[in-house]
């Protein structure tokens, strides 16, 4: 039988949008099935049931990877890790490195201590690794260079997930944060307060402008995964900032990926203007095309997790610069998108792609 893969990008359809992404390959006669994420909590069920539909009702699931410690993404993942046999989790646990860290918080001493406060910061992931613990799950750690199945880890290195701990704004007991001025928590609030009333303005092909805000510490904590399967090169990127897209794209050639040249991306955060840039979207996906292309003419496709109540998320600048860089633009919004080589689907259509926007945000 010929290698094949299908990626399933679920709808997670609550007030905000989540990522949930079961998906199964075959490579040289070996089939694989791998879950990123399970969104929110309430919606575990649903990925669990996708899996039973679609995947020939397993009963062993290879691995588990958690992205980040949020809950629209690590929260379904404990009816998963119930309801399957599961090979491997892979999941950054911060406390674990509480004794490396500990010098860089003011207000404890005890590791120990360090540990219980990580834990509680991090519900969803303590959560899951208790789950873990009682089905006798490996955990391992997905840092830059770890090899799961099919995919390789691109980013967090071991240093900036470090970094990102102690920089968090959930764990204001660092020495980093005590040394911040009291006005850059007003000033933080203000300006996520302006982006809530922000406005939309009409641009020309081409133009794009992003928030000059970066993204949160968690999601900076994002793995960053890729794999080359029947061709085509796969890129997850969960909720991966600037930082992560940058450090994944830096590590990219010692895998043998050269950039540019992704055939299947997932946009960031849900189309957030807050995780990408002009230049790193040129980076991973080549420059802006001098006019928009043709139907038929598009090299390559962007997946946006988005749910259709959610107001804020995609961003249209965000689906405009996706598509200056020929993308085939879906979003899931009330539907699940399918990524798939080698293994039709009885009764699925191709899905609606994204229109252009002429408007954009200020």
């Amino acid at each position: 039988m010929n290698d094949f893969f299908e990626i399933d990008f679920l709808d997670v359809e609550t007030a905000k949008s989540g990522d949930a992404i079961p998906l199964r390959y075959q490579v040289n006669g070996i089939t694989s099935i791998h879950v990123v994420d399970g969104g929110f909590q309430d919606t575990g069920k649903k990925v669990v049931e996708h899996i039973r539909q679609f995947y020939d009702n397993p009963a062993f699931i290879h691995r588990v990877i958690v992205s980040h410690p949020d809950g629209d993404h690590a929260g379904g993942l404990r009816s998963v890790l119930e309801e399957f046999r599961v090979g491997e989790l892979w999941m950054l646990r911060p406390w674990i490195f509480a004794n490396e860290i500990i010098s860089r918080f003011s207000n404890f001493s005890s590791i120990e201590n360090l540990r219980r406060r990580l834990r509680e910061i991090y519900p969803n992931i303590a959560a899951l690794e208790q789950i873990a613990l009682d089905r006798g799950i490996p955990i391992y750690e997905p840092f830059q260079g770890a090899v799961l199945g099919a995919f390789t880890i691109l980013a967090p290195t071991r240093k900036r997930y470090l970094d990102l701990i102690v920089s968090s704004e959930r764990t204001p007991e660092s020495i980093a944060a005590a040394q911040q001025p009291a006005t850059t928590i007003l000033t933080s609030f203000l300006q996520e307060t302006v982006t809530k009333a922000i406005l939309l303005l009409k641009a020309a092909w081409g133009v794009e402008a992003f928030s000059p805000e970066e993204t949160s510490a968690e999601n900076e904590m994002s793995t960053v995964q890729y794999a080359n399967i029947c061709g085509q090169r796969i890129v997850l990127t969960a909720d991966a900032g600037r930082a992560a897209l940058t450090e994944a794209a830096d590590y990219a050639p010692c895998v043998g990926l050269q950039l540019p040249g992704i055939t299947k991306f997932q946009v960031p955060h849900h189309g957030s203007r807050r995780n990408v840039s002009t230049e790193i979207l040129d980076r991973w996906l080549g420059s802006p095309l001098p006019v928009k292309p043709q139907p038929g003419q598009e090299t390559f496709t962007a997946v946006i997790s988005s749910a259709k109540t959610d107001e804020d998320h995609p961003r249209k600048a965000v689906v405009r610069a996706f598509i200056h860089r020929g993308a085939i633009v879906v979003t899931t919004e009330g539907k699940t998108i399918c990524l798939n080589q080698n293994r039709p689907r009885t009764g699925w259509v191709p899905a609606p792609i994204e229109d252009y926007p002429d408007e954009q945000e200020k």
